[in-house]
């Protein structure tokens, strides 16, 4: 189905909160300045003891977090098929675990991304970057929500500083503190919602890092396949092409099995993308970022539901949230 040559929409209304600290000491927000300190805490301490602790986190969410275990368990049951039941557990269970590393690194990316080192970071097809940002056309990174989030634009800072773009979280002081944490080592950050933003980022010649590989409802999505299953995805990613015939490029980023580093991945430019047809350009964008989650699934956050929104006809495939 061809599509018009049109503007990307808002996805959600834009969301604008104080951007001072002091208009945020009410007592509500008390027990959020006593996370906070816990996080920057956490990010001072040595990394094989922050290590350990995401590990320990993590077995916690595997026994205690049994929302997110279900959830969990049903999208590596809906991904992963062919395996076994005992390969299917042990996955789930290392997933868990990748997790709560990953929630422990999300405190150095915020508050000590000094911590990682230039020599702890390998990074693969650098040179198709800086190609692709010699046309000075702007470049779309199109990553995902692997467990090395955050800390994937730390690995990026140490070669290029990108932009990204972010979801307002409910809690303006939380919000803030992640605004402010991922300005020091980002290019740009921009609300979701801000898309004049993004396209004048790009019109800059800035490379903007964008996942759309979360369930954000029919509004600008189509389904496509994602490991099979039909998945709502956002089409924004060809919008913003078309206005600025920017390359994109697929990010993956990975810490190494021994913990000690990390890799970081940039594939060369999509070609003849996008094609015209949004299905087709979401299903090329699903595959390319199903290649990256294969290589390392246990490093992605299967946590979160996927498959929410269903094409007409289908039955839900998660409980309703409470």
């Amino acid at each position: 189905m061809t599509q018009s040559h049109k503007s990307p929409k808002r996805i959600k209304p834009l969301i604008v909160y104080s951007d001072r600290y002091g208009d945020h000491i009410a007592a509500r927000y008390w027990l959020t300045w006593l996370s906070i300190g816990g996080m920057a805490f956490v990010a001072k301490l040595p990394r094989r003891v922050t290590l350990w602790l995401g590990k320990a986190f993590g077995q916690l969410l595997y026994f205690f977090a049994f929302s997110r275990r279900h959830i969990t368990t049903i999208n590596i049951g809906l991904c992963f098929g062919g395996l076994s039941q005992e390969d299917k557990e042990t996955l789930i269970h290392d997933t868990m675990i990748d997790n709560g590393v990953g929630l422990l690194e999300l405190c150095i990316a915020w508050f000590n991304p000094k911590q990682i080192r230039p020599e702890m970071v390998e990074i693969i097809g650098e040179q198709y970057l800086i190609d692709a940002i010699k046309e000075g056309k702007g470049v779309i990174l199109v990553g995902a929500h692997y467990t090395t989030l955050d800390l994937g634009g730390v690995l990026m800072s140490l070669y290029h500083k990108v932009g990204v773009m972010y979801r307002a979280n409910k809690n303006p002081l939380f919000d803030l503190v992640m605004k402010n944490s991922r300005a020091r080592f980002c290019a740009e950050v921009i609300e979701r919602g801000d898309m004049r933003s993004v396209i004048r980022f790009l019109k800059k010649g800035g490379v903007m890092w964008y996942a759309p590989d979360q369930d954000y409802g029919r509004a600008n999505s189509v389904f496509a396949p994602f490991f099979g299953i039909e998945a709502a995805t956002i089409n924004v990613i060809p919008r913003l092409v078309k206005i600025n015939d920017s390359p994109v490029l697929i990010l993956g980023h990975h810490r190494t099995a021994d913990g000690k580093g990390y890799v970081v991945s940039i594939s060369k430019p999509l070609e003849n993308f996008p094609s015209g047809d949004e299905v087709a350009d979401a299903t090329t964008i699903n595959s390319e970022l199903e290649n990256q989650i294969r290589k390392h699934p246990a490093q992605y956050m299967w946590l979160h539901r996927r498959f929410k929104t269903r094409p007409e006809g289908e039955a839900r495939l998660y409980p309703r949230s409470k």
